[in-house]
């Protein structure tokens, strides 16, 4: 089932181990039991710390297994068998069960520790989904580290009984005790201050006694890494405030226009990006939210759990989310039914009647990934035609199982009280209303600038985008902004890295600047 590269490269790993682990396989007597009994096999014989057997109880899911230190108790489970993305969550948890250290700060390890109370958590996720790993592996280490937290991994598209009885519409998808717990990318950090109520506060106040920052990046995607090493290499005092380290990044699938690099994933280039600012001495404030800017000669930064930072200039590089489509129902059934990521979400509506809402690359791309999983893909347009790349478009074109629809103004999703049925449409040249019943509705319709935080401070553009000069500077002295968030055209990640690096470059050279003597001053001092 492995190939020779992927043994050779496992067995590797594998030497890392140090204490023996025990692999246990609930199995059946399905085609998926006998793939995982083949794949343990295969792991099982690379390395002699390893030992494969088989339990018969019937309390477990089926096909499953579980990994456990020889003489211990841990609670990491895969219902599943994980190849793609959760491949490398396989990898690490066989790691960290034999004794090989985690990389996670320390003081998040005795957090993790000191965790009281029974936690037994339940991650549904689909394994073409970028961001389960995240959370697959940030619950796996929690489990390895405290033995009252256990966890399992569940793939949705394996056990569609219990996706279906828990309305699970999006992954990942997590349980704790039985009850929804949370959806989407979720970072062991995030994890831990749900569990850790008084963590906020204990951020807040560690926040609160940094020193002034000479410049503090407030965003941690393309253009905030950029900023931040920009910054860093000039020797001054650097500082990126994120909300989620990443940004916008971390939720693509497939990048194939990053100049030098012929193809790679967003979370990897992430990965890439975070392990290059950290090799520099920047501090990197993570999971945190900008609330407020008060300009002045030392500019304050208020974050939404009360605590404040200050700088000597500010580089705002906070991108932009999905837009959404403001009708009635959308919210309603959010993560039932309405998604955002066809990548993440779409092997959970196999078999199944959805629509994209959107003619542009992003809704095309999103049709034709769909359109090999689910039953029927309806894309509907609000222009009279659809706006994507001709290449795209006739390969949407060649599916048979895709309907284009062309001036329609999406005006209601509809459900059943739990969960999506259709979506109302209307013809923008007949005004006809018209109703299409699926189950799931995927959302591409463009970005929307991260700058409500700003209103009243910073010059917006008509469509909320930071206003900036040829050197990054907005209205503000001082403040800086890049990428997405701004009036600057072409939302590429190259381009934002380059905004990112000369808002940085300006920024050095305000300080330079302001920092330096007047004529007056040196006159007197002459």
């Amino acid at each position: 089932m492995l190939d020779a590269a992927i043994k050779t490269q496992l067995q590797t790993y594998l030497g890392k181990v140090t204490h023996d682990v025990e692999i246990t396989a609930s199995l059946d007597h399905s085609e998926k039991s006998q793939e995982m009994r083949e794949m343990l096999q295969e792991i099982t014989a690379l390395s002699s710390r390893l030992s494969y057997k088989e339990s018969h109880e019937d309390n477990e899911r089926k096909p499953s297994f579980a990994l456990n230190r020889a003489g211990s108790d841990m609670g990491v489970r895969f219902a599943g068998i994980p190849m793609g993305h959760e491949f490398t969550s396989l990898i690490l948890a066989l790691l960290q069960v034999g004794g090989h250290p985690p990389k996670a700060d320390p003081d998040v390890l005795d957090q993790i520790r000191q965790l009281d109370g029974d936690y037994v958590f339940e991650t549904y996720i689909s394994l073409t989904c970028q961001n389960c790993p995240e959370v697959v592996q940030a619950l796996n280490l929690m489990a390895v580290i405290n033995p009252k937290i256990r966890h399992v991994m569940i793939d949705g598209a394996l056990f569609q009984d219990e996706v279906n009885q828990r309305q699970i519409m999006a992954v990942p998808s997590l349980f704790l005790n039985g009850q929804p717990f949370g959806q989407g990318r979720m970072e062991l950090e995030e994890i831990l201050a749900k569990l850790d109520t008084g963590a906020a506060v204990r951020d807040a106040a560690k926040l609160d006694q940094k020193e002034v920052f000479d410049l503090l990046v407030v965003g941690g995607g393309p253009a905030g890494a950029s900023a931040a090493i920009y910054a860093a290499r000039k020797g001054i005092r650097t500082g990126v405030l994120a909300e989620r380290f990443g940004g916008q990044v971390l939720d693509t699938l497939g990048i194939e226009n990053f100049i030098s690099v012929k193809e790679t994933e967003g979370p990897k280039l992430v990965s890439a990006l975070e392990q290059h600012v950290k090799s520099y001495d920047v501090d990197v404030m993570n999971l945190q939210r900008a609330s407020a800017l008060i300009p002045g000669d030392v500019i304050e930064i208020k974050l939404e759990n009360g605590a404040s930072l200050k700088a000597k200039s500010v580089v705002i590089a906070t991108g932009a989310r999905w837009r959404e489509l403001n009708v009635p129902g959308e919210q309603e059934y959010r993560n039932r039914g309405v998604a955002y990521c066809p990548h993440c979400d779409g092997p959970l509506f196999k078999g199944k009647r959805v629509s994209v809402v959107g003619g542009g690359n992003s809704g095309v791309e999103a049709a034709i990934d769909l359109a090999g999983v689910v039953a029927h893909v309806t894309l509907l347009e609000f222009d009279t035609s659809l706006r994507a790349d001709e290449v795209l478009q006739r390969k949407l074109r060649s599916l048979p199982n895709v309907t284009v629809i062309t001036s329609a103004q999406t005006s209601e999703v509809t459900g059943d009280g739990t969960k999506v049925n259709g979506m109302r449409y209307t013809d923008r040249k007949t005004g006809q209303s018209h109703l299409i019943e699926l189950e799931g509705i995927f959302v591409q319709i463009g970005l929307l600038p991260n700058t409500d935080w700003l209103k009243g401070t910073v010059a917006l553009s008509n469509r909320g985008e930071i206003e900036i000069d040829a050197k990054g500077q907005t209205s503000v002295p001082g403040v800086f902004a890049a990428g997405d968030v701004t009036t600057v055209p072409y939302k590429q990640i190259i381009i934002a890295m380059g905004e990112g690096s000369k808002a940085a470059l300006s920024a050095f050279d305000h300080l330079i600047r302001s920092s330096a003597p007047t004529e007056e001053a040196t006159k007197l001092a002459a």
